[in-house]
């Protein structure tokens, strides 16, 4: 029997992967009088009059919503809210499990980007922290800059999470290939929310802006291309990488130290391979990469990296979401600042002595959430 259905039987047993427990017992009237009527009403009063008080007597202080409209659920698409309540239960299991936060799935009926905004407003009051998940672009953009003043940590973990990771992955795959970030020539199959998230953490920490190519279906983003006016966020990008080159993905990555695929399957060739300079290659599509590990080795890649855990050098969110949250929220942080995120991935990569197989610490390394918590809430105190 395959994982899927495994998967699908745990799923039907259990009914949901969450449940909500009581952290006080119910046993007598004295206990119901403690935890609800008459005795609540002395924090009710207590945060009314100080609203910082409710990090003191509530779940708020660690406390996330994982909220989605389920408009681009990894490898499957535009499923909508019900089919992707799964996915964001999975996410807040995570959360309890890594990082002993309490998170609860939110799943808005809406693709109107206002109604979104609105809707995380009105419920923000009993969370700590926002985790937005499985957002389109360009809409992601929009919903996430328009939460940035709740005074609560915001990210949409589809970008800052994945270039976290991504940044970790490649600080450790370019120290095992002696080369320097500033140097590399960096190809990105995608030009989606993840890849611009990635593409600009990566020119904070020291990449150069003209040596990052991004190819969108429509082949190289660059200025002048007749059809980036329509995408404010593609505008953006082209005008801090590549400028003017235009091509397809095999010219793109003719010399290329580096490819990062967040696209879609099969994408890049054995023949692409060849054309690059020592290849690290991290092909991040899900189910199925751009291109196999055994594929890209053949055609002479130096690293490969996947998103999936059946293969070595998994690069998942998994990494850095816990952690970043947890910092967060422990350090009262009211956003996740550029700093913050490459502390993490920094922390992330200084955890092993990497090699060509293992660029990053298991998804089960229990120690991970306490290095990248330490390593942002320094960051937000800095």
């Amino acid at each position: 029997m395959g994982i899927q259905e495994d998967s699908l039987k745990l799923h039907e047993k259990l009914k949901g992967k969450l449940e909500v427990k009581s952290k006080i017992p119910l046993n007598t009237k004295h206990d119901f009088s403690l935890a609800y009527t008459p005795g609540v009403a002395e924090p009710c009063k207590r945060i009314f009059a100080n609203k910082d008080d409710v990090f003191k007597y509530t779940i708020k202080g660690n406390c996330v919503a994982v909220i989605s409209n389920g408009t681009a659920v990894l490898g499957l698409g535009n499923i909508g809210a019900l089919a992707a309540i799964p996915v964001m239960e999975g996410k807040a299991a995570i959360f309890k499990e890594l990082a002993g936060i309490d998170a609860f799935p939110v799943c808005i009926d809406s693709e109107d980007i206002e109604g979104n905004i609105k809707t995380i407003r009105n419920i923000a009051p009993v969370f700590g922290g926002i985790n937005l998940e499985d957002y389109k672009a360009p809409e992601c953009f929009e919903i996430e800059k328009g939460l940035q003043d709740l005074g609560i940590p915001v990210m949409h973990d589809d970008q800052h999470g994945t270039a976290i990771v991504v940044l970790a992955g490649l600080i450790n795959a370019l120290k095992l290939a002696g080369k320097e970030i500033e140097d590399v020539k960096i190809v990105f199959s995608g030009a989606g929310a993840a890849a611009i998230a990635v593409s600009k953490l990566l020119i904070s920490y020291g990449a150069r802006g003209e040596n990052i190519t991004l190819v969108d279906k429509k082949g190289i983003i660059y200025q002048g291309r007749e059809d980036l006016p329509e995408n404010k966020y593609k505008m953006e990008i082209a005008s801090l990488t590549n400028k003017n080159k235009p091509g397809e993905l095999i010219d793109a990555v003719e010399g290329a130290d580096v490819f990062i695929g967040l696209s879609a399957k099969g994408l890049l060739t054995k023949e692409a391979v060849r054309k690059m300079n020592k290849p690290i290659i991290f092909a991040m599509a899900n189910p199925e990469p751009e291109i196999l590990p055994e594929e890209a080795k053949e055609a002479g890649a130096f690293i490969i990296a996947t998103g999936r855990s059946d293969y070595p050098n998994q690069i998942n969110n998994a990494l850095a979401f816990p952690g970043v949250f947890r910092g967060a929220l422990d350090c009262k942080a009211v956003k996740i600042t550029e700093k913050m995120k490459i502390a993490a991935a920094e922390a992330l990569a200084g955890m092993i002595s990497p090699e060509v197989d293992n660029l990053l610490p298991s998804i089960t390394d229990r120690n991970v959430v306490k290095v990248v918590s330490k390593a942002v809430m320094n960051a937000w105190e800095e």
